[in-house]
């Protein structure tokens, strides 16, 4: 477990017993227990101009360093210098751990392009294989996967599909998921895939009618670990589940820590504004924890 002295004094919790900050970290978020953390998250516009903001990267650091993968979503820098940014300064945070990133070819139609990222503690898990999946006419933006391995947990490898989905294109996107996780599943010859990210899976963007014609939402080997009431967004103003995480295979949903799969509200446990919360993103991640392996809860 890694306690920041930076994050004790920004909860301003210096005069607390240790016992006390344990349990006000592992209720925020900020440690995990035993556990191996995924989040899926949609970092709005994240080019250089977030990347050269202090105050939003100290808090993206803070967000990010709590997870062994981090998938992220809407990069939108082509000379890719904001993510070298943001791993330079994740590597400063967090010496305990080397964090490497694996990223997704531009994606988007017309001019607009963004990138998907997938963020990892290299000292704890490797990638072994990725591919980008779809097509143009398929997606807007080609979904993205990643085979990944790990001895820390309690399933050796898994296969993690992250999609941001057209908000006009949802429900179309969502159903073609289905034939993606198919797909992956014979290329890589697993059941254990976890669907996560902007899906755009909630409010006018999927009308309850359409529900009824999701195979991914209707296919009963399907998991959905965020509920239609649970609310992803930063704002007041609104109330949408727009990010899931999604999960097949059962040896992958035994590995899951029941409970565990819920938006982080970095509003909250970082006490910030609304204003500056939104300052980093109009989004919560979504999150899900994985039990550990036996050998790492040896270790710990």
């Amino acid at each position: 477990m890694d306690m920041n002295m930076q994050t004790f004094i920004h909860l301003g919790i210096l005069g607390m017993t240790h016992t006390a900050i344990l349990l006000l970290l592992l209720a925020g978020g900020l440690l995990t227990a035993s556990t191996f953390k995924i989040c899926a998250f949609n970092i709005r516009s994240f080019g250089r101009a977030k990347a050269s903001n202090r105050k939003v990267m100290g808090t993206l650091v803070q967000i990010l360093s709590r997870c062994d993968i981090s998938a992220v979503q809407e990069v939108r820098d082509a000379r890719g210098s904001a993510i070298r940014i943001l791993l330079r300064e994740l590597n400063r945070h967090d010496s305990s751990h080397h964090y490497r990133h694996l990223e997704s070819k531009r994606l988007g139609r017309g001019s607009y392009k963004e990138q998907m990222v997938f963020v990892y503690r290299k000292d704890i898990v490797s990638v072994i294989d990725w591919c980008q999946l779809g097509d143009s006419e398929a997606f807007v933006r080609a979904p993205f996967a990643a085979r990944f391995r790990s001895s820390y947990t309690a399933i050796l490898e898994f296969v993690l599909l992250l999609h941001h989905a057209s908000p006009r294109e949802a429900a179309h996107e969502l159903d073609l998921l289905f034939e993606v996780c198919m797909e992956l599943m014979q290329k890589w010859k697993t059941e254990n895939v976890m669907v996560l990210g902007d899906l755009n899976a909630a409010g006018a963007y999927v009308p309850a009618s359409a529900w009824a014609g999701i195979r991914l939402r209707n296919n009963p080997a399907f998991h959905w670990l965020i509920s239609d009431a649970v609310d992803t967004t930063v704002s007041h103003r609104t109330c949408c589940a727009y990010d899931r995480i999604i999960v097949h295979g059962e040896e992958l949903l035994a590995a899951v820590v029941p409970g565990s799969a819920k938006p982080f509200n970095f509003t909250e446990v970082l006490r910030l504004t609304e204003e500056e919360a939104l300052e980093v993103s109009d989004h919560y991640p979504v999150e899900v924890n994985l039990q550990l392996s036996p050998k790492a809860q040896r270790e710990l």
